[in-house]
């Protein structure tokens, strides 16, 4: 993959330096043996709140990774926020661009069924204050060697921590979630975009995940599409796709995959790995993220996706 931003260091030297620009959640989390129709009401299983939103999964499990993270994002000044800053700081992510604002933090309503699948409703509180950087998050960007970015918090606040890492020679990574359309000046700072097989058929009207990426290079310079339980496919200008399996996994709750393959990909990618080691790493990762309940709680470390990273897939 390219380095073309940013300065990875050599696998088992620096750490990789990750900022993460997103959205910080608390989730609500229903487990139920089959999720409920429209107008339907079922008996749940087990509840439970786990730190999560699509900013605060990617910080956490690039930070478990073994990745050097700052999340700049917000929450809010009621009984959630200082839980979930709480939980970044456990994890090692810096929060000290993470702002706290008037209202209610981020929420995700989630219903996870008995094959692990999920729907989720998400209301989006402190984060949706998130429309633009202080000189303070500018200034994490520009220490950082990859931003990540996702579309939870306003797009003003996304294109603007784009333009920032572009001005600074950061490698910007999308995760282009939930599925919405995007400008070509927005993606004309994107280095590196992944969507799920959905989001990419979303973003080009292609179901096929092939032809969806391969419309996607004319867009941005490389992308990564996930596709579940088939693995990823990554495809790069000038160069034929590579198809990268998936592990095998007894999934039994699906929530943070892809954001878990985000956060490790990126330190992969600030380790300077090459494309197939760096992918097959995040997919093992993602993996071992299915097999436990909850978002951020579900992420494994670095020495659980080393050991299994090691092994035949």
């Amino acid at each position: 993959m390219s380095s073309a931003h940013g300065t990875p260091g050599g696998r088992g030297t620096a750490r990789a330096r990750i900022a993460v620009l997103g959205s910080t959640n608390m989730d609500l989390v229903t487990y139920t043996r089959v999720a409920p129709g429209l107008g339907e009401t079922v008996t749940g299983e087990s509840f439970r709140t786990v730190a999560g939103g699509k900013g605060a999964n990617q910080a956490i499990a690039a930070a478990r990774a073994g990745g050097d993270v700052a999340m700049i994002g917000a929450v809010g000044d009621d009984d959630f926020g200082p839980r979930l800053r709480g939980v970044l700081d456990d994890a090692g992510v810096a929060t000290g661009a993470l702002r706290t604002v008037e209202g209610a933090s981020g929420t995700a309503h989630i219903v996870v069924d008995g094959e692990g699948h999920n729907a989720i409703v998400v209301v989006p509180g402190a984060n949706g204050t998130v429309s633009a950087l202080t000189e303070a998050d500018e200034r994490v960007v520009a220490s950082a060697g990859t931003l990540l970015v996702q579309l939870e918090l306003p797009l003003d606040g996304v294109l603007a921590g784009l333009r920032a890492a572009r001005g600074h020679g950061v490698r910007t990574v999308l995760t282009p979630a939930p599925a919405r359309p995007l400008s070509d000046e927005l993606l004309s700072l994107v280095d590196l975009l992944v969507p799920n097989e959905h989001e990419a058929a979303a973003l080009t009207g292609h179901r096929d995940p092939r032809t969806a990426a391969c419309a996607l290079l004319d867009r941005v310079p490389e992308v990564v599409v996930t596709l579940g339980a088939e693995g990823c496919l990554y495809a790069r200008r000038g160069a034929e796709p590579l198809a990268v399996p998936a592990r095998r996994a007894a999934a039994v709750d699906t929530t943070a995959a892809g954001d878990t393959f985000v956060g490790a990909l990126a330190v992969a990618l600030g380790e300077g790995r090459a494309a197939a080691d760096a992918l097959a790493w995040a997919t093992a990762a993602s993996a071992l993220s299915v097999q436990r309940h909850g978002a951020s709680s579900s992420m494994p470390d670095r020495a659980d996706i080393d050991r299994l990273a090691a092994t035949a897939p």
